[in-house]
């Protein structure tokens, strides 16, 4: 079976991409699938740059075409905060719980007119025959003053979709899957999978 490496440890985004890939019978691994210990620093200044900062150096490292994903939440009234700090906003140890607090207490005074933020999702594909390629999605929404809803990961409690009347986090993976920012970088990643197949190993 055709084997593929997302350059993550996050469990939640790995699901997003087993559902692309195993109709497909491509079977998705994660860096702790492999336990190889790779901690790519990000110090990228956009989603974009980090993206591809570890998609090529977990490429090199290993000598695998290797998917890697750089994603988070702006929030328009916080001047773009947290951006590509999402997943460590409230420090080390990182937690969604703790991001979420500190997010909501930033934002205490913003009164929910004034609310709007999206979510940002970069996909960068780098490998030992390819040339580095990026697709981008976004999803636009409204922080909500209180958690709501047990599905998804990060901050979708807080974030209310008014298409769907919902946070994320009170969707189907099937819904989050069809409006997410996540989603539309798949979907544009799904049309050069025809190509990108080429340059993936099989097993041995």
């Amino acid at each position: 079976m055709k084997e593929i490496l997302i350059a993550t440890n996050n469990k939640g985004k790995a699901k997003d991409f087993e559902a692309l890939f195993q109709p497909l019978g491509i079977s998705v691994l994660t860096l702790k699938d492999l336990e190889v210990g790779i901690d790519v620093e990000e110090t990228g200044t956009s989603f974009v740059e980090n993206a591809i900062l570890k998609a090529e150096t977990v490429s090199k490292l290993l000598n695998k075409t290797v998917i890697a994903d750089d994603s988070g939440l702006e929030v328009y009234a916080l001047n773009g905060e947290p951006g590509v700090y999402s997943a460590r906003y409230a420090g080390e140890p990182t937690s969604d719980e703790a991001n979420i607090d500190k997010l909501l207490s930033n934002l205490n005074d913003v009164p929910s007119a004034k609310r709007q933020a999206r979510f940002c999702c970069v996909l960068a594909i780098a490998g030992p025959t390819i040339e580095t390629i990026t697709f981008s999605g976004s999803c636009e929404g409204i922080i909500a003053a209180e958690r709501q809803g047990a599905n998804g990961f990060g901050y979708d409690p807080i974030f209310y979709v008014p298409e769907k009347e919902r946070t994320m986090a009170e969707l189907s993976a099937e819904e989050k899957g069809a409006i997410s920012h996540r989603g539309a970088a798949l979907r544009q990643l799904k049309e050069k999978l025809p190509e990108l197949l080429k340059t993936v190993g099989e097993d041995k």
